[in-house]
């Protein structure tokens, strides 16, 4: 078995692209499905966030694994072939295990270092394991690389240095009204995402802040932790006008803010500047908003090109280093949960020859003395170590490298080995 990492995101694909294989309850439970059905997948989750959409597996077989993928991908969303075939993201058996541990750490991220990752990765391996087609396997690589991704957020300054999605948002929204300070910022949505944007202006003391949500409750809730205040999502065009910065983070489908909207906004504004932050995925807010004289649009591609990222800022480089270590230390576990029980039995068979050996050589020469005998022990453990010690290695890094199978079958055909021992 093999670790597969399959799918797009946002270092090969366009928004376009990505919002197009976006990722609702049908299309998420048609691939966990197709997943589930395929004969070269044993195990898999699936990652969908704002920046990626990505199947994590274990593969018996690579080219029927990934055939079965692009098929599930395609016929479950809105992407073609051609443009899968273009932007597709792959990895395969420690660059998979690597690019896992990378995601965890937020080094994968279009905010390098954010931690929202880390949530959403835990949620996707809580369903994998609710629905049974996460296993031992998967689990001990998705547990290990959350533990990871903690440990470079607790023993590095990533986070001070990372500037996330919402903080260049509103760099680009100072730039075009000029000092928040007096601003009236307007959230749409309640989530993860959007309490996170309120919270960023609430500290960055915007003068006052509103949320509007489809379920009034949960907006209410947020508005009041912050200080702020809530408006039913009827009311969202009034909202839009009184706003000079309207951050957007649905999950919707569908738009949450069209260009009526907007245009009867800005009727209602004067004309007075306005900016939109879209943080969604598919998009919240129509593009065509930026044409508006005196508005802004800023989607997740134009945050990602504010936003870049410094490989050589000395956090990052710490960041790398412990993701690097963990990945060592999960790839030599990883080799020999694999090779270790055609390891064991043919060491075990080794030693039963030796055994067997030493007691005939015993009873061929009685006058043998102890110390001879120690020697001559100790000389036979040595041959069988210096024998056993190349195919041990090479057991290991097959294993590692996903080509374990045909040395496995090699080595108990030659050896005739069973189970965890056998003769040789």
């Amino acid at each position: 078995m093999s670790l597969l990492a399959f799918g797009l995101n946002h270092r090969r694909a366009p928004i376009s692209v990505l919002e197009r294989a976006a990722l609702d309850e049908s299309s998420l439970a048609a691939i966990i499905a197709a997943a589930t059905a395929s004969p070269d997948i044993t195990e898999h989750l699936v990652v969908a966030t704002c920046n990626r959409t990505e199947v994590y597996a274990e593969v018996s077989a690579f080219h029927g694994a990934v055939a079965d993928l692009t098929e599930a991908m395609t016929s479950s969303t809105g992407i073609t072939h051609d443009d899968l075939k273009a932007h597709l993201d792959l990895h395969y058996g420690d660059a998979a295990v690597a690019h896992v541990f990378n995601v965890a750490a937020g080094l994968d991220s279009m905010a390098v270092g954010e931690s929202q990752i880390l949530g959403q990765l835990r949620d996707a391996l809580g369903r994998g394991q609710s629905e049974g087609h996460v296993g031992p396997s998967l689990n001990s690589l998705v547990q290990q690389a959350l533990r990871t991704g903690k440990r470079v957020h607790s023993e590095t300054a990533i986070d001070e240095v990372s500037r996330s999605l919402v903080g260049a948002g509103l760099d680009a929204a100072r730039e075009h009204l000029g000092d928040l300070e007096q601003a009236h910022v307007l959230v749409v949505g309640a989530g993860a995402m959007s309490a996170l944007a309120a919270t960023s202006c609430v500290r960055r003391g915007v003068a006052e802040l509103t949320v509007v949500n489809r379920t009034h409750e949960r907006g209410a809730a947020l508005a009041e932790r912050l200080g702020g205040s809530a408006r039913p999502a009827h009311e969202l065009v009034d909202a839009l006008a009184d706003a000079d910065v309207v951050i957007s983070c649905t999950g919707s489908t569908g738009l949450a803010i069209t260009l009526p909207d907007v245009a009867d906004a800005q009727v209602a504004r004067g004309g007075r500047p306005q900016a939109f932050i879209d943080l969604a995925l598919p998009h919240d807010v129509a593009h065509e908003v930026a044409d508006l004289r005196g508005v802004t649009r800023l989607g997740l591609a134009d945050l990602g090109d504010l936003l870049g990222s410094d490989g050589r800022l000395p956090e990052v480089e710490q960041a790398r280093a412990i993701v690097g270590d963990a990945v060592t230390q999960h790839l030599g576990k990883r080799a020999a949960s694999i090779a270790g029980p055609t390891v064991r039995a043919l060491r075990t068979a080794a030693q039963q020859v030796v055994e067997r050996e030493l007691t005939r050589l015993d009873q061929r020469t009685p006058d043998m003395s102890g110390a001879d005998r120690a020697e001559v022990e100790l000389a036979v453990h040595r041959i069988v170590e210096k024998l056993l010690h190349q195919p041990t290695v090479r057991a290991k890094e097959l294993a590692i490298d996903g080509r374990f199978g045909e040395y496995e079958d090699a080595l108990r055909q030659l050896f005739d080995l069973h189970a965890e021992g056998g003769a040789l």
